[in-house]
């Protein structure tokens, strides 16, 4: 299938609505409360795809909120009922709705992983997998056994094993959604914003600050695999003056902490496929300060929204430099490359090409055809 060229098939093709089926997985709500960019990312396709008139069925927690037709097979978030034991017998719930309706739709596409893939190859209607995470040792096996399927990535560098890939497709937000804020707090503070666990670096942004002398405010979850890396790690560095713990913030905290930082750190020791809250720094007009590892050098405009460093070491060497960066052209840099606008265009012209292509491999008559 060839890879697309959004922006040659978007300005001629003519307004095609469609029939799509959205899967989420039910361990956050749609949109998440606090953390979660997988369904922050599904909530704003979603809406915006009806906004735009298609016809979308969203699979997600009983506890979403959408304005598409929401379909659930759980009442809430699986992580916040103490009561599940079982989280895959709710997964496999939720695809089984999703695949013996699946004549009902053009389109469906899945953000669930290797989960939808048996599936996605039994029925007729074409299903999309956009890869949110990183590959491992083990589910590559999957992904190469169901190779053919359609896949979007989220960034370049996700590309690190050979399937159909469709289409990269960058995490969009809405900057309407965070404030703009020209001059950051007094006194000025580094920020870190992620989870708890030591691929993403919180312990190295403590490093940084105890290098540099700066305060350092922190948010973030803690999920239970990395409650004793976060006790043994963090926990004795928080003082409540120097390194601060906000826990897990809301939105608005969120947009708040990030937006008053002079700059956030993005320390991270993994091939991170996106990293959302580097454009959620940059909108609010705070640089962003990262390891040049996974998609960081395809996210950050090196010395105009922030530096990519080597090491540890160079990230905190470049804070004086980043205090001198114009925090206007963060947030405008983010409005043309990074929307929920742009991330929709994308995703439509995906959805398109699929759908033909699908139709004209397997030579049948579809419902849609009228419309393609």
């Amino acid at each position: 299938m060839k890879v697309l060229n959004f922006e040659e098939i978007l300005p001629t093709a003519p307004k095609q609505l469609m029939k799509i089926a959205q899967v989420a997985p039910l361990w956050e709500r749609v949109p998440p409360p606090s953390y979660g960019g997988i369904e922050l990312v599904v909530s704003h396709l979603t809406d915006e795809l009806v906004r735009r008139g298609h016809e979308v069925t969203l699979f997600a927690s009983g506890d979403s909120q959408t304005l598409a037709d929401l379909k659930a097979v759980y009442p809430l978030a699986l992580r916040l009922d103490r009561y599940v034991q079982d989280y895959a017998a709710y997964e496999t719930l939720e695809l089984s709705q999703v695949y013996q309706q699946a004549a009902e739709f053009d389109i469906i596409h899945s953000h669930v992983g290797i989960k939808a893939l048996p599936l996605a190859s039994l029925v007729s209607t074409p299903t999309v997998h956009t890869l949110h995470d990183s590959f491992t040792k083990d589910n590559r096996q999957v992904f190469s056994y169901h190779q053919k399927q359609p896949y979007v990535s989220i960034s370049n560098s996700q590309r690190q094993i050979n399937l159909n890939y469709v289409g990269t497709v960058y995490n969009g937000i809405e900057p309407k959604d965070y404030h703009f804020i020209a001059q950051p707090q007094e006194p000025l503070y580094l920020a870190f914003l992620g989870r708890f666990s030591p691929e993403k670096g919180p312990q190295h942004a403590i490093a940084i600050a105890k290098q540099t002398g700066w305060r350092l405010k922190m948010a973030g979850k803690i999920d239970v695999v990395d409650s004793q890396f976060f006790e043994q790690e963090i926990a004795p560095h928080i003082d409540g003056q120097q390194i601060e713990y906000l826990g897990e913030i809301n939105h608005a905290e969120k947009a708040e902490l990030l937006g008053n930082a002079a700059i956030t750190l993005f320390p991270i020791n993994w091939q991170e496929p996106f990293g959302l809250v580097m454009i959620e720094s940059m909108v609010t007009g705070t640089p962003v300060i990262a390891i040049n590892l996974g998609s960081v050098q395809e996210v950050i405009v090196h010395g105009k929204t922030g530096f990519i460093c080597q090491n540890y070491q160079e990230m905190a060497s470049m804070i004086p430099a980043a205090l001198e960066l114009n925090r206007h052209a963060c947030r405008e840099y983010v409005e043309k490359r990074f929307s929920v606008n742009q991330m929709v265009n994308d995703y439509e012209a995906v959805y398109k090409q699929i759908i033909k292509s699908r139709m004209n491999l397997n030579g049948y008559v579809h419902a849609a055809k009228a419309r393609f």
